[in-house]
């Protein structure tokens, strides 16, 4: 492959229900969204970042720091009900990629090593059409009747030696133009899992996610 190859997606809404203004909350003294770019940033694959967004104060904030494509995301996308998928086709339609990753900036621990090795990962296996990054469980877990989902209760085996449930965590998702055009969904048919650590997965989804996801940052020098 060559060596920038990869469009990065990165929607940012200005609205957001759980957290107010998520995007720019101050984190590790930076904004949300600085921590994301700045990894996408460092990769050796990616040729483009782009953000959608319907915030011109994320935008000209965005502009400032970063070497970005900016997509003002049309009124008939905006809104908490707009589901990932029609913002991808938007984006494709406005960019000329072939490949793309994409991401969000809730995601402040995603290091950039991570990242190139996603996209190595997903080139290197001729089997996949997409890849998305999960995150391994190893506990016990039963549907909403009782019954097991991932271990015998007859047999007690620690938790270290059950079989891992993945997690879909979110933090990165890769695929072709061509895939997502013929599947309408950025998982493909044929997707690939990668394992992330689960320290790097960590999600800004409630304000609670914010101390633990600062105190992360702080220990690891960011």
């Amino acid at each position: 492959m060559n060596s920038k190859c990869i469009v990065a997606l990165v929607p940012m809404k200005a609205h957001s229900e759980r957290v107010p203004n998520k995007n720019i909350a101050i984190i590790n003294g930076r904004p949300l969204y600085f921590w994301i770019l700045n990894a996408l940033s460092r990769s050796m694959y990616i040729k483009e970042i782009v953000v959608n967004t319907d915030s011109p104060i994320i935008a000209k904030g965005v502009l400032e720091n970063f070497r970005v494509t900016i997509i003002d995301r049309p009124l008939a996308l905006r809104g908490d009900m707009v589901g990932i998928q029609p913002l991808i086709e938007h984006d494709l339609s406005q960019t000329s990629g072939q490949y793309y990753l994409q991401t969000h900036s809730t995601n402040p621990l995603l290091t950039t090593k991570a990242i190139d090795e996603s996209i190595e990962a997903y080139f290197q296996d001729q089997s996949c059409d997409s890849l998305f990054s999960v995150t391994a469980i190893k506990k016990r877990f039963f549907w909403g009747d009782k019954s097991p989902i991932n271990h015998d209760p007859s047999i007690l085996l620690r938790t270290q030696d059950l079989e891992p449930i993945y997690e879909e965590n979110s933090c990165i998702y890769i695929f072709s133009r061509d895939s997502n055009e013929k599947n309408k969904n950025r998982l493909g048919s044929r997707p690939k899992m990668f394992e992330l650590n689960p320290m790097e997965a960590v999600d800004i989804d409630v304000p609670d996610d914010f101390i633990w996801a600062e105190y992360l940052l702080v220990k690891n020098n960011a």
